[in-house]
């Protein structure tokens, strides 16, 4: 069926581009956004809390990568199947749903008694942010059909999306003790889950077909193997039990691919692979989970065993980080309409590279203060990218597929993630307590790498007339 050609409304100088959008529309993105910024609340409570869970659930150094990456683990395991879920079987219901789980899930976390019972707890609010956050662009794109609507609305839900990393770890910091922190969040996502269901309207694009969910359990179990391997990789990485778990991961990645190749309504359409606006896409998504989420999720803690902050301490001091990428996602639309959001990424990645450079030796200095650079030219370039994410991941992939090309994109982003924050705290932890600067030191290093591999890919991965 060809699609309806939209014309773009002219806009007067100086109106904002959501000014001819409709009070339902506007309600939309606020609704959506809201719920991003809790389950971004959510995603990073554990950053300043992370010493006083694991001295109350008795958790190992091997095990504490788990405490942190059970969230994202459950986002890179769905988001691709709730997507695809979302646009056949509806965007409010899935939206609703998603917020709903992530109340219920963030309070039954409160309640664990052990490290393996939290995880798990962490794992269900990923899933459950998976069909949040996966849904949300997609009903976004629905309200706001215009060009310069969306891209006003996906920067306000970009700019969320910093906002909820930056009250987070407050939020967890100011409150006393870790397990309140955790049901207030979960109360706050039942309440943005009330509101959904008032002001929310259906919207879909069915394919017909059944869910998935060969492919979903398929890449939920390579995503396992590959963090697995990455948690073990600190003790060692030419062991036996570390080869194995990756030679696991290549094979069910494959299988993945075989899954999706013969299944009717696969998770994500392998022939968007071809696409290298897709491939951009994707490649921003993960080196943003790799580089900047991987490196800047366990620095907290980092900073409070080497400097002695407490939690409430760290939180005000990385809101130098998140408070300035949230400001910057929000002013990204005043940049000039000949930046186009692949060098806006680009600018990001960069950006974070010289940020973490500047913070060599800032983790063994005693001084808080040596941190400070990094955080503000950190902040900026994470805005950047946190601004432009959202709006290649709708242009990457037909108008009726949004959810299902936010799916794809976030799913790389949370990849990216598990492996960064395996891997931040494989090379900071290897050599023990004692030498955590060092450590620190060899994973900015990595980090700085990995972000200018992430600026020349979303450069050179773009379509050519």
């Amino acid at each position: 069926m060809p699609q309806l050609q939209r014309t773009e409304p002219t806009t007067a100088p100086g109106t904002s581009p959501a000014a001819h959008e409709t009070p339902r529309a506007t309600a939309t993105l606020a609704v959506t956004s809201a719920a991003t910024a809790v389950a971004l609340m959510t995603y990073t409570a554990p950053a300043v809390t992370l010493p006083a869970t694991v001295a109350a659930l008795h958790t190992p150094l091997s095990a504490q990568a788990w405490l942190l990456n059970g969230t994202p683990l459950g986002l890179a395991a769905l988001l691709l199947v709730a997507g695809t879920l979302a646009d056949d079987y509806g965007r409010r219901r899935i939206f609703v749903a998603g917020t709903v789980a992530l109340g219920i899930t963030t309070v039954l976390g409160a309640f664990a008694t052990s490290t393996w019972l939290f995880t798990l707890a962490r794992i269900a609010q990923g899933a459950a942010s998976a069909a949040l956050l996966a849904s949300s662009l997609g009903l976004i794109v629905h309200a706001f059909p215009t060009p310069r609507g969306r891209l006003h609305a996906t920067g306000v839900w970009g700019a969320f999306v910093s906002g909820g990393i930056a009250v987070g770890p407050l939020v967890a910091g100011a409150l006393p003790g870790w397990r309140l922190a955790y049901g207030v969040l979960g109360a706050a996502a039942l309440i943005v889950a009330a509101l959904s269901t008032r002001v929310l309207t259906e919207s879909r694009a069915p394919r017909g077909g059944r869910p998935d969910l060969a492919g979903a359990l398929v890449f939920s179990l390579a995503l396992v193997s590959l963090v697995a391997a990455l948690t073990l990789g600190r003790d060692g990485w030419l062991r036996t039990p570390v080869a194995l778990l990756l030679a696991a991961t290549v094979i069910l990645i494959a299988a993945f691919a075989l899954i999706e190749h013969r299944t009717r309504t696969p998770m994500i359409d392998l022939s968007l692979l071809r696409r290298p606006r897709f491939l951009g896409s994707a490649a921003g998504g993960l080196f943003t989970g790799l580089a900047v989420i991987g490196l800047f999720t366990f620095l907290p803690t980092l900073l409070q065993r080497t400097l002695g902050l407490s939690p409430i301490a760290t939180a005000w001091l990385f809101l130098l980080w998140s408070g300035l990428s949230f400001v910057v996602a929000l002013q990204v639309k005043r940049l000039p309409g000949h930046f186009a959001p692949r060098h806006q990424l680009a600018l990001g990645f960069a950006l974070h590279a010289v940020a973490v450079l500047t913070l060599l030796g800032a983790v063994g200095s005693g001084s808080w203060t040596r941190v400070l650079p990094g955080l503000v030219i950190g902040g900026v370039g994470s805005g950047l990218l946190n601004a432009a994410l959202p709006l290649v991941a709708v242009e990457s992939v037909p108008a009726e597929r949004a959810a299902m090309g936010s799916g794809a994109q976030q799913t790389f982003r949370y990849i990216g993630s598990c492996a960064g924050v395996a891997l931040t705290i494989a090379l900071a932890t290897s050599g023990g307590p004692g030498s955590l600067a060092h450590g620190a030191n060899v994973a900015a290093v990595v980090s700085a790498g990995l972000a200018l591999v992430g600026a020349v890919a979303v450069l050179v991965l773009r379509e050519r007339a």
